[in-house]
């Protein structure tokens, strides 16, 4: 693919300063994402990875992650790995989101979203978009999957 986006990755990627200015910029063209500070980890059409770093700011008053934390950096990585997935010729929205809670989430969360991409297509069509949110031991502690919406781009 040749998105936008994949190329300002590829540019970026490679390094840990990268990727930090690479989620930033992210959060610059998306603001809400800057309440939770997102880092990517890696992007490839057909899977993204970001974590978030357990902090004060994105707690409940449980001491754990917040749920919309999570559902947050879900909508995050699987925008991001729908851009670089989909044809050039698309775009997309989320269009809903269903969510399990499997565990308390606590310390640094990584998300891993996955699709199979899709071929451009003169109609619109729905993407299922899985996340799974890891905690440091590797156990899931939230599962999404996120229903986007592609279609062509117009003009």
């Amino acid at each position: 693919m040749g998105s936008d986006v994949l190329r300002l990755y590829r540019r970026c990627g490679s390094t840990t300063m990268g990727r930090w200015l690479f989620s930033r910029l992210v959060c610059w063209k998306a603001p809400y994402f800057s309440s939770i500070s997102p880092r990517i980890v890696s992007l490839v059409p057909g899977r993204g990875e970001a974590t978030l770093r357990h902090r004060r700011r994105v707690s409940n008053h449980l001491g754990t992650v917040h749920a919309i934390a999570l559902c947050n950096l879900a909508e995050f990585i699987g925008g991001l790995a729908t851009d670089v997935s989909i044809p050039t010729s698309m775009r997309w929205i989320p269009r809903g989101m269903t969510v399990e809670y499997l565990k308390k989430a606590r310390g640094t969360m990584r998300a891993v979203a996955t699709l199979e991409a899709p071929e451009a297509s003169p109609q619109g069509r729905e993407l299922p978009v899985r996340v799974d949110i890891l905690d440091a031991s590797g156990e899931a502690v939230f599962r999404a999957v996120i229903r986007m919406w592609v279609s062509p781009r117009r003009g």
